[in-house]
């Protein structure tokens, strides 16, 4: 996969880490204006990236460096699950968007939590079973690929990474008494 972008390119280095639509891939060759990733079959299998086709347009985020802020929530780039556009719904200038998740993921939503969608973090709004939504203000409509996708349309979606080894710890809790 090739992505231009000369904004990125500028300190690129090989081998370093970029989210693409929420998936963390390695950057193995750069020039003045793009760079290449290399998608193996399992990434195929469980993202959206197979989707993708010349002109599309992605979400790109770098990898957090030690001492940044964290402007948002953590996210890794490591999807758990391809959900889908279930509606949208416009309130003014914002929408709100359901998504339908797989079933083997509930525990990890919670209302006011977090879910990335195609590598956009977000504030839960409900959550239902297989099935949450969020609400997109305009800057996000705007400058990410959310802001296109349509009932129907398929996404990358990663949990709340707390809450999966929160969902751990409590699974392997023995109490005795």
């Amino acid at each position: 996969m090739t992505v231009h972008d000369p904004t990125i390119v500028a300190d690129l280095q090989l081998g370093e880490s970029i989210a693409v639509n929420g998936v963390c891939l390695t950057v193995v060759r750069a020039d003045a204006d793009s760079f290449d990733f290399q998608i193996g079959p399992e990434t195929v299998r469980r993202t959206t990236l197979g989707t993708i086709r010349s002109g599309h347009r992605v979400n790109l985020e770098r990898a957090l460096r030690v001492g940044d802020r964290i402007g948002g929530h953590f996210v890794s780039g490591h999807v758990d699950c391809v959900g889908k556009v279930l509606s949208r719904e416009t309130n003014g200038e914002w929408e709100t968007v359901w998504f339908e998740y797989h079933p083997d993921f509930d525990d990890l939503l919670v209302v006011k939590g977090s879910v990335a969608i195609d590598g956009v973090s977000l504030t839960l709004v409900d959550v239902e079973k297989t099935r949450f939504s969020v609400m997109l203000i305009p800057h996000t409509l705007a400058v990410t690929t959310l802001g296109t996708r349509q009932p129907g349309d398929c996404v990358n979606l990663e949990f709340d990474l707390l809450a999966k080894h929160v969902q751990k710890m409590m699974r392997n809790l023995t109490i005795t008494v």
